[in-house]
């Protein structure tokens, strides 16, 4: 089975072997109280048997309800915020081509319910005014704030443009099994709905039909998807040494040496969402009881011209993971130029992936000369089946380090002190 790969040789002038071996009982310690579901929080452990124990006929079921989404629509607006719509964001911009917005063919997957901002809301509407769309809306209460506004700008939108019978055929529900406002409305109207397992939290719901669906709807191959994380869940979560507990271990070992910041850096602009999907599940996972690795990402080469003197010389509190793709879908090389005047002809016939992987390992090396400790996870490429097996190995990492920290990993009690106080304020 090709899978992805952990890298943690470059922390060895940060942190000694003796201090990592030191480490391993009580990852696997951490390890075992996952699987017998012992630790904090262990009732939401759903996420970690979730890939084997999806079924055909879910998948198929889903399948069938996107397939008749696409055929009635052009544009599925996914309604939700967090986990539900990270996921699901970050696997549809990974596997879509770069301009798939722009072209006037294909289905379009767009995201709502995730701001509360007032121009965004109306450029929507107004884009949305001429298109066939649907509505995907993802909430396990029905109540959350900004998703709830969403819901109703856009539900009252399509059923003046298409009346209220027609609209109920292209809105899908997914949603808590038997309470809740949305659940509730779900009923009333008939809605086609999905259930969040009451055992998953958001962050770990990707496989789930929050995050299947629009994926989906997008045309992904969600069968490859939930293949990648079960791989990766039969080379880890047996395995007293596998790459999910060497990253638990190395990022702990060094956030107990006093790095209190992970960069998640990628040389693939395609990686973004996935960053931005990462910092969810370890900030809200780990950032609890004034302790936790402050997650934060970074995209390079870009971000190397903004972040990249910051990261090279200052407070040194960082350590950096790269996610690394092995190999690219396509083959462009750089032409020669007579005049050179850039002075790249040096360059010409080279692959612009070649450029990118010496421009990845030179600053990997600039940075662990710089004082900065460097991790990678390489992907052989950007598939379904590598994404799969890359969510699952943070999943249970993340289990793994939070436990380690003497957390929950899985509640998130702060996120309810600004809305106490946003909804004070509203009287």
């Amino acid at each position: 089975m090709d899978s992805i790969k952990f890298d943690y040789s470059k922390i060895c002038n940060f942190v000694t072997k003796e201090e990592m071996i030191a480490l391993y009982p009580e990852a696997r310690q951490a390890l075992k109280s996952l699987k017998e579901g012992t630790g904090k929080g262990s009732d939401f452990l759903g996420w970690l048997n979730l890939p084997v124990e999806i079924t055909s006929e879910q998948l198929a079921d889903i399948e069938k309800t996107a397939a008749e989404l696409r055929a009635r629509t052009q544009v599925m607006v996914v309604i939700g915020i967090g986990g539900s719509y990270l996921g699901a964001r970050a696997v549809i911009e990974a596997l879509a081509d770069s301009f798939h917005n722009y072209e006037n063919t294909g289905m379009k997957v767009i995201f709502a319910g995730h701001n509360i901002g007032e121009d965004y809301y109306h450029e929507l509407i107004h884009y949305l005014q001429n298109k066939e769309f649907g509505i995907c809306v993802i909430s396990k209460s029905g109540t959350t704030t900004e998703p709830a506004i969403a819901f109703r700008l856009l539900k009252e939108l399509l059923e003046a443009k298409v009346g209220k019978e027609e609209a109920g055929k292209r809105i899908v529900a997914i949603t808590d099994a038997s309470k809740g406002a949305l659940r509730t409305l779900a009923d009333q109207e008939g809605y086609k709905t999905f259930v969040i397992p009451d055992n998953v939290g958001g962050r770990f719901s990707v496989l789930t039909p929050v995050g299947l669906l629009p994926i989906a709807i997008a045309g992904f191959d969600i069968k490859e998807l939930v293949q990648g994380a079960i791989e990766m869940r039969k080379a880890c979560i047996d395995d007293e040494k596998s790459i999910a507990l060497e990253y638990a271990v190395a990022r702990t070992a060094l956030y107990r040496k006093g790095y209190a910041v992970e960069l998640l850096a990628n040389f693939n602009p395609k990686l973004h969402y996935i960053t931005e999907w990462w910092k969810q599940l370890y900030g809200e996972s780990e950032g609890k009881a004034n302790k936790g690795i402050f997650p934060a990402g970074v995209d390079f080469t870009t971000d190397l011209h903004s972040m990249g003197q910051y990261i090279q010389q200052g407070v040194r509190m960082l350590m950096e993971t790269v996610i690394s793709v092995g190999k690219p879908h396509y083959q462009v090389q750089i032409p020669s130029d007579a005049a050179n005047l850039d002075k790249l002809n040096f360059l010409a016939g080279k692959r612009v992936d070649e450029v990118n992987k010496m421009a990845e390992l030179g600053t990997q090396i600039a940075h662990v000369d710089g004082g900065v400790p460097n991790m990678k996870v390489c992907m052989p490429a950007l598939t379904a089946q590598y994404i799969g097996q890359l969510f699952y190995f943070f999943e249970l990492a993340c289990g793994i380090s939070g436990s380690m920290l003497g957390v929950n990993p899985f509640d998130q009690p702060g996120v309810e002190a600004y809305k106490n106080n946003m909804f004070a304020l509203l009287d």
